[in-house]
Order: structure tokens, then sequence, then C-alpha cells
């Protein structure tokens, strides 16, 4: 076996020999691989525990609450002043023992925005010292009740905002978990298109080598002449070192379709290239009202429209404030502790506190016309952002099905390609071309090649980016959901 012929043999390896641990990948393959191990999968994810664990701590806000308070214990021993009968002043001992707790049942009302709390007590204090004794008071019952009469109702405002920001997470993890598909063809496709760039040229190093063989032949016996003898012997250099970095291209492509995958660098993968694209034609408002059903896109706009109404309402409740408290319960106490609870005495606080500002200058009233602003402000930005999203939709719909129609002339285009270059080879053999026209035929050969590896990207690329948009497949009519609470949990 020649030099030649033993550079063409192992350059002509398929990569599987070279490599024998190897992966074959199907698109389906690579998407379902990404979604489920990849580091961009695994940052959703948290992100969607984040928004579920806030949304999970809003619902236990809205429900009754049971709290301990106490302090065990607590001890005093020092001096302090005191006022005597003539109203001179003494300094006496303090020397106690101390311990309290408190049980409180506390529930946010909603409709109004106050709180309600049902809570029972028990205090203990021992005198130390010189005749010492104990002291015991109970509250076995009360009840207290605050209410804001003018402030802004918080929790009424959260439970307009929180489910919509609850339900903004849950679209933004489906659009990711679909970004992370974009990321994954992006890069399968990458490496398909090294793939093929490999394949392209060690099959033009194999026919250069096979020409260059056929030229030396030819020129013994003057049929052509030695420059051209030169430019195949060039050629076949050429091809060469394009095989070499085409190899080199390859394996920068696999590894980082192999990094984004977690897959072990141990394997070799070998992308499959997608069967013929689907047969399907988008219409622009089917697509943009699933887009605004189910994209995070509306349901951000609605948040913060929500968002701009709760400043302004609160830098209105701002403007003056009255709150309202109010206790009722019994009350006992004794040196004894069960007798504190037997001879019970009423127990009532009622409080109005206000706030009410005489002159400020207009400060609280500029903040309410500054919330106001920002409010319009708001307004309109989503309006803009919004005649935005639905030109991007209508872009997206008209390049996709445009692509349908350039993916089919592409593919046209590489057939003929390659049946003019075998063509073109078998006419040079017989002496009927130039070395000129065999390379115009090889580089036609190998651009087409290569549009149409490109072309069924953009197909892809273009339909799974209208999947992320819309967060809904079109092949097979379903909407792209998820167990959220179950993901969330895990």
């Amino acid at each position: 076996m020649n030099k030649a012929a033993l550079i063409l043999f192992f350059v002509s390896l398929p990569l599987s020999a070279q490599q024998p641990d190897t992966v074959r990948l199907t698109l389906n393959d690579a998407i379902h691989l990404a979604q489920k191990q990849s580091v961009d999968a695994a940052v959703a994810l948290n992100e969607l525990k984040t928004a579920y664990w806030e949304y999970r701590t809003y619902r236990a806000d809205q429900l009754p609450e049971v709290n301990f308070t106490g302090t065990l214990p607590s001890y005093n021993n020092n001096y302090g002043r005191y006022q005597q009968s003539d109203g001179s002043y003494t300094y006496i001992q303090n020397n106690w023992l101390g311990l309290n707790g408190t049980v409180s049942i506390d529930q946010n009302i909603a409709l109004t925005g106050g709180k309600i709390s049902l809570n029972s007590s028990l205090d203990f204090t021992r005198q130390l010292g010189e005749g010492a004794y104990n002291e015991y008071m109970s509250i076995p019952f009360g009840l207290t009740f605050v209410q804001p009469v003018f402030g802004v109702n918080n929790q009424k405002w959260k439970r307009r905002i929180e489910p919509v920001r609850y339900r903004e997470a849950q679209a933004a993890y489906v659009e990711r978990t679909e970004e992370v598909t974009l990321s994954a063809i992006a890069r399968f496709f990458n490496l398909l298109h090294a793939k093929e760039n490999l394949n392209i040229a060690r099959q033009n190093l194999q026919n250069s080598y096979k020409l260059y063989e056929i030229a030396v032949a030819k020129r013994e016996i003057g049929y052509i002449s030695e420059s051209e003898l030169m430019q195949l012997e060039l050629s076949a250099l050429q091809a060469k070192g394009i095989v070499t970095e085409a190899q080199s291209n390859l394996n920068a492509c696999m590894f980082q379709l192999r990094s984004f995958l977690s897959l072990s660098e141990q394997q070799a993968i070998e992308p499959l290239v997608p069967e013929s694209a689907p047969s399907v034609r988008l219409k622009y408002g089917e697509v943009l009202d699933k887009a605004q059903e189910n994209n995070s896109f509306a349901k951000a706009i609605l948040r913060r429209q929500l968002e701009a109404d709760y400043a302004v309402a609160s830098a209105k409740g701002n403007q003056r404030s009255i709150n309202l408290f109010a206790s009722v319960g019994y009350t006992g106490k004794d040196r004894t502790l069960s007798r504190t609870y037997e001879q019970l005495k009423g127990n009532q606080v009622v409080e109005v506190g206000m706030s009410i500002p005489l002159v400020d200058w207009g400060k609280r009233k500029g903040k309410v016309k500054v919330a106001e602003s920002n409010r319009e402000v708001i307004l309109s930005k989503t309006k803009q952002e919004q005649m935005t999203f639905n030109q991007n939709i209508f872009l997206l719909v008209e390049n996709f099905n445009n692509q349908a129609g350039q993916l089919e002339i592409a593919e046209q285009a590489d057939l003929i390609a390659e049946k003019r270059y075998n063509t073109s080879i078998e006419t040079f053999v017989i002496g009927k071309i130039s070395v000129l026209d065999l390379n115009d035929a090889q580089k036609s050969k190998d651009e087409a090649k290569l549009k149409h590896m490109m072309e069924l990207y953009k197909f892809w690329n273009y339909y799974y980016n209208i999947r992320s948009v819309a967060l809904y497949d079109f092949l097979t009519n379903n909407t792209l959901d998820a167990e959220f609470e179950e993901i969330a949990r895990q």
C-alpha cells in the first residue's frame, strides 16, 4: 500500500471505529437529555422552586397561625428609683424571678385588612429574699382585634397579585425549559454540521487522491498539462489539511454538546440527521391567541399593572392613618395558681390611634402623584411591549411558514449538486472538462450540502421558538404544561 493510499485509509475511518463508546443521538434524544439533566434545566427548576415556596408562604399567611411567646425565666436583682408618698425619691432593691408565656391564634382578615387574635397567657413572679412569696396573673381568654381604618388593605392586594405572580413563574419555567431545548437544538446542529463537514472533507480527500492518480497517468500520455497535474496535487494536499481542521472542529462541537447534556467525556456522540420536516402551516392569529393565554409575558403585564395600582393605593392610604385596637377578655391574679382562674375580672381595652398631617407642605400628595405617574409610565411601556411582542410572533410565524419552502429548495439543490459533481468526475476522467470545472462542481456540491443542513436547522429553530412563545405544541395540539407542585417538591 503506497503512502497516499495509507493516508486515505486512516482519514476515511468512521468516527465510531476510532471511538468505540459511541452514543447515537437523535434530535429528540438531545432535547430530552437537555431538559432532564443540563445545568440550565437545573437553574430553571430552582427558580420554579423559589416561586413555589414564595407562593406557599403567601397561602400560609392567609391561614390561622398558632404562636407561643414567653420568657423562661427572667431574673432581676438590682436597685431602682422609687417615689415615696411625700414626693421624694429613694432607691430600693428589686430581687425577683419571673416566668411568662402566651399562646395565641392569629388570623389575618383579607376582607378588611385587619387581624384578629385569640390568646391565653400566664405570668408568674416570685419575690425573692426576706419574706419571699409567689404571685400569679392569668388571662385565660382574650380576644384582640386590630384594624386600619383608612390605610391600604395589604391582604386584598396580595390576594390579587400573588396568584398572578405564581402563574407567571409557572409559565416562565416552561419557557426556560423551551430555551434549554433551543440551546440543545443549536448545539446538536452545530455537531451535525461539523460531522457533515468532516464527511465532505474526507470524501473530497478520497476523490482528490483518486483524481490525482488518474491525472498522473494522463500526464504520462500527454492528455493534461503539468499545470493541471500540479493543481490536482495541490488540491489533494489542501483536502488533507481541511480534514484535520474539520476533525478538530467536530471534536470541539462534540465537547460542547456533551458538556451541555452532562454526558461522560468518554462517550462520543454520533448525531443522526432528523427525518424530513413535517408539513405544517401556522396561522398568526392562532399562535398569538395561544401566546396570550399561556406565555408569562401576558401574566407579567397584568402583575405589573396590579403592582402599579397597589403603589397608588398605598400612597393614598398613607396620607392619613387611623387604627382601631380592641381587646376583650378576663384576667385573674392571686398568690396561688388555681385561684387565678377562679376570681376573674373583666379586661377590656379599646383604642383609636390616628396620625393625620396638618401641614406637610404637599409631601404626601406628591407621593400620590409620583405613584400615579409611575403607573401611567408602566401602562405606556406595557402597551409598547405588547405591540413588540405581537410583531415578533408575526415575524416568527412568517419565517417558519416560508422556511418550509426554503428547506425544500435546499434539499433539491443538494441532490442536483451531488449528481452534477458525480457526473463531473466521470467527465473529467474521460477528459471532457478541466480541473477548474471539476473544482467548481465540488465547491457547489459542498455548499449545497451545508446549505441543506442549515435550512433544516432553521426550520426546527423557528418551530421551537414558536413553541417557546406560545407554550403550545402545534404538531400534537397539546399545551406545554407540567406538574408544577410535584416538580417543585423534588
